[in-house]
């Protein structure tokens, strides 16, 4: 019999995993302003940011869930399908795991390069307000907690892994990356914020997400999963 994690490897497993995407994600979008990348970067920051969540949470899905995320944390907790200490350990080990490959790329990663988007940190486009930013960052989410709910979560899932909520997240980017950044991740934002010491309209990249995963978590919980 396989021995269940506890809640430090799962807390963990939760670090590593959002250390993963926030290295990996912001990681592309310096690499893509330091290569020069035009009118594809928008493409190859979607694949880089959907591959690396899938991959998180494949690796993550059989330990904690495979969250890597704040916003999925907390849906997760207000609906009942995790107690309240273990959403706080998780939250702390997530954005823990942000915050170090945001300094991992501010201390490796070309400072003009980076400087020039920000250590990758999500912003709002120039006709972006912060109630617009909200919406596109709430509908985002929710795509993706429902891609985590339908896949993962739910009672007849797939068995596809982590390939759901990275193929969410990878249309997302497609769709609203130049409008918000397609953060769709407390945490994705926070870590390049800290290395960046860019913080403009924070509220939308924590108040979005997480209503966007509370709504779609209770939708296919009280509807779907009846």
């Amino acid at each position: 019999m396989v021995k269940a994690a506890t809640l430090g490897q799962k807390a963990l497993v939760e670090a590593v995993g959002v250390f993963f995407l926030v290295f990996i994600g912001a990681g592309a979008v310096i690499a893509a302003q330091y290569a020069n990348l035009g009118g594809a970067a928008l493409i190859a920051i979607a694949f880089a940011n959907g591959i690396a969540l899938a991959l998180a949470v494949t690796f993550a899905m059989n330990i904690s869930g495979g969250h890597i995320n704040p916003a999925i944390t907390s849906a997760m907790w207000l609906n009942g399908f995790m107690k309240s200490r273990d959403a706080i350990v998780y939250i702390v080990a997530q954005l823990m795991g942000a915050v170090v490959a945001g300094l991992l790329l501010l201390a490796i990663y070309p400072a003009l390069s980076g400087i020039a988007v920000n250590y990758g940190t999500p912003s709002l486009g120039s006709s972006i307000g912060a109630l617009e930013g909200m919406a596109f960052e709430g509908v985002m989410t929710f795509i993706l907690a429902f891609a985590v709910m339908g896949t993962i979560v739910g009672r007849r899932s797939p068995g596809i892994a982590g390939f759901g909520p990275g193929l969410a997240v990878f249309i997302d980017v497609l769709a609203g990356g130049a409008f918000t950044g397609a953060a769709m991740n407390p945490a994705r934002w926070f870590g390049p914020a800290i290395a960046a010491g860019f913080f403009a309209n924070w509220y939308v990249y924590i108040i979005g997400p997480v209503i966007g995963a509370v709504v779609a978590v209770a939708l296919y919980k009280y509807i779907i999963m009846r």
